[in-house]
């Protein structure tokens, strides 16, 4: 976490716009922070918010109950694990004063609550790719080969394509009755030359392409003959 991050977020702290009890109980025990180190981390924080930045262990031990000593094998353990820093600074007076910072405690958390919803986040991607595959076999009314799987994987991977807008291209193969790998692969270069990224940019083409052709079919179509169907877009074709 850079400078400008840390001033963000102690900003947040500031405004009480974080909470700190929220955070402690969701990740204290992954942080390996025993429940007396919550309990005096709590009470730090209580201390600081009021402006006074290193309470007294006599103050401290007796908010908690315990012994002054154990204060002290406390604020080491967290020294220790990297939660706290004791720092010295120099008042108005001239006078050198040091203080309990709190920042790598909230940098850590902040680290845990990031890491955690850029995991669910992959187990979201996860689940969409498993259904992605399910789509294809149920589709093609078989299971996938392995090199199949491979191209798919490549698609998500390698191509940087949408998952949703694998679908629709699978979507408008079965629509062109062209149930193969090769002809989804072409839809999706050819969406790619013309810059189109989502399932609605996808389903607005295709659209437009077949009110076209309606319209060139209505107009071609000679008194009392039957009415052409509008023919889908040929995706293998070499188009401009």
């Amino acid at each position: 976490m850079n400078k400008n991050e840390e001033m963000r977020l102690q900003s947040w702290i500031s405004s009480g716009q974080v909470s700190v009890p929220q955070l402690f109980f969701k990740y204290y025990k992954k942080l390996k922070i025993t429940d007396e180190e919550m309990i005096l981390l709590l009470q730090l924080q209580s201390y600081i918010s009021k402006g006074i930045d290193f309470p007294p262990h006599t103050e401290l031990a007796a908010r908690m109950e315990i012994p002054e000593h154990q204060i002290m094998y406390c604020l080491q353990g967290l020294l220790r694990k990297g939660l706290i820093h004791i720092e010295q600074e120099v008042n108005q007076n001239q006078v050198l004063y040091e203080k309990i910072n709190l920042m790598p405690l909230w940098i850590k958390l902040s680290d845990c609550e990031q890491n955690s919803s850029i995991q669910k986040e992959e187990r979201n991607e996860q689940l969409e790719e498993g259904k992605l595959f399910q789509m294809f076999e149920q589709e093609f009314g078989r299971l996938l080969s392995p090199i199949e799987i491979e191209t798919i994987t490549m698609w998500i991977d390698e191509d940087r394509h949408d998952i949703k807008l694998i679908k629709q291209a699978l979507k408008e193969a079965v629509l062109n009755e062209k149930m193969n790998l090769k002809y989804i692969d072409r839809i999706l270069f050819e969406w790619k030359k013309k810059n189109i990224t989502t399932s609605k940019e996808a389903v607005e083409q295709s659209k437009k392409f077949r009110e076209h052709n309606m319209k060139s079919v209505n107009h071609e179509k000679v008194e009392d003959a039957p009415v052409k169907k509008a023919p889908f877009y040929n995706w293998l074709e070499e188009r401009e």
